[in-house]
């Protein structure tokens, strides 16, 4: 008689079997590929420097300073612009400031737009430079509360998703464990997007940052970004999902990343070796992309 599973292993089987699932359904709408993305020819501009009036739980301004003020950009060499910027109270940011320098740099290169809850009067002024935007999607008002400090809804990110898709493609991204590592907005926000649609998707992870809110929260556990990472595939199987640049290094990454290729995601940004590894042992073809995993492609091209 076999002794009988304890719990753990019955949910590493269970788990395994979903990521069989997942992996089974990317076979099924895409090529035997995979792209791995170094994105050392994007140049990351903020349009605020180093300024943002909301000093969000997870970030509180922190990723601003590893980005180019726009008035001092250097492009030279980028073929690709990631053009973001730091809020104002409304979770806005100020995309019609510095557009003389916008046009300037712009010169063939793609230009892909973190926006945040802007207006039709803003997406109108700033659409003939824009190829792609990438735009955060939260699934919880709670949520929306305490880490941005934002009083609106998740009504209002739908809205504003849908706006900004009449103008421009729109890439939506979702922070698994948004809320101090907690699970909790996704699911329905990966919900509410297979209502409206989306061209591809976007995931990324919360990585506790020194000197925010969040600064001692660990972490979503891996398996738990898993299962939201299998979850968006079998929810959207023929739409390419990513697995973005923010997430934790060193061996969370180490472990993550050969789960995702599990999970069928197609492109990883700086992906860790062991997931290398495993593409081509699964008989992936790799491709190695240059720029941001949102491919901006210039209008002109």
């Amino acid at each position: 008689m076999h002794e009988p599973l304890d719990s753990s292993t019955r949910l590493g089987l269970a788990r395994d079997r979903q990521l069989e699932r997942a992996w089974q359904v990317r076979l099924a709408h895409f090529p035997m590929e995979i792209e791995f993305d170094n994105p050392v020819n994007t140049a990351v501009i903020s349009l605020t420097g180093t300024q943002c009036a909301l000093d969000c739980a997870h970030c509180g301004g922190h990723y601003l300073r590893g980005m180019q003020p726009i008035w001092e950009a250097r492009v030279d060499g980028a073929t690709s612009c990631l053009i973001s910027g730091g809020c104002d109270a409304l979770g806005r940011v100020p995309v019609t400031t510095h557009l003389d320098r916008i046009k300037a740099i712009r010169q063939g290169r793609g230009m892909n737009w973190h926006v945040g809850l802007i207006g039709e009067r803003e997406i109108r002024a700033i659409a003939p430079y824009v190829d792609v935007i990438s735009f955060d999607f939260v699934g919880d008002d709670e949520t929306i509360r305490e880490v941005y400090g934002l009083d609106v809804t998740v009504e209002d990110y739908a809205q504003s998703y849908q706006l900004l898709r009449r103008y421009a493609r729109v890439w939506p991204h979702i922070t698994i464990g948004l809320r101090g590592g907690e699970i909790g907005h996704e699911h329905r926000a990966l919900e509410i997007l297979s209502d409206l649609g989306v061209e591809g998707l976007v995931l990324i992870v919360f990585i506790p940052t020194a000197g925010t809110r969040y600064a001692d929260c660990p972490p979503p556990p891996i398996e738990a970004v898993v299962d939201i990472l299998v979850e968006a595939r079998l929810r959207f199987p023929d739409k390419p999902l990513y697995l973005g640049c923010m997430r934790p290094r060193g061996r969370y990454r180490i472990e993550l990343d050969p789960l995702a290729v599990r999970a069928g995601v197609n492109t990883i940004v700086n992906p860790a070796r062991a997931a290398v590894r495993l593409a081509e042992e699964l008989g992936l073809t790799i491709r190695w992309g240059q720029e941001c995993c949102v491919r901006a492609v210039p209008k002109s091209r």
